[in-house]
């Protein structure tokens, strides 16, 4: 149930132009791949049949070749409806990829959280990487912070709490 209720909240708080995006881009892959097998189609039903060789080849290719990128194009605009621009990785801004992936972070425990967990670094309760040696924590929080996962102030605050041994 609770499930459930956290999709909710994530489709409430996606806004209805991402949504209008996300499904012509469905759209287009849906034409595209159809573009793209009617080339399979009319071969098979011209098989054989050399009459009128030349049009219906560039006929073909040209279907071929508007479905391959009507695919492509409608994947792109799926991958930005469903993430936003900064979120799909076609903008660069951090704040703006940050408030993009924010209701799926929330839903998941947050992004910053999910990284620190997978590295083993807790910042308060038990974790399994609570055995593991300050230097070597140490480390992981390093290639956190240099990989982009967590900001630097979340960098210095956990490493301070690391070398005091809390």
């Amino acid at each position: 149930m609770a499930i459930y209720k956290a999709r909710d909240m994530v489709r409430r708080q996606i806004s209805p132009q991402r949504k209008v995006v996300f499904y012509v881009g469905m759209a287009m892959l849906v034409v595209g791949v159809l573009l793209f097998l009617s080339t399979f189609l009319s071969a098979a039903l011209h098989f054989g049949d050399f009459s009128n060789f030349t049009d219906r080849s560039r006929s073909m290719v040209l279907r071929t070749v508007i479905g391959a990128v009507l695919a492509v194009a409608g994947v792109v605009l799926q991958s930005i409806g469903r993430a936003g621009l900064a979120g799909s990785g076609l903008k660069l801004d951090p704040e703006e990829a940050r408030r993009d992936v924010e209701p799926w972070a929330r839903m998941g425990g947050g992004v910053v959280k999910d990284a620190l967990d997978e590295a083993g670094i807790s910042l308060g309760g038990k974790t399994e990487g609570e055995d593991l040696a300050f230097d070597e924590k140490l480390r992981r929080l390093q290639k956190l912070r240099d990989d982009g996962l967590i900001s630097e102030e979340d960098f210095e605050s956990t490493k301070k709490r690391i070398l005091s041994g809390v």
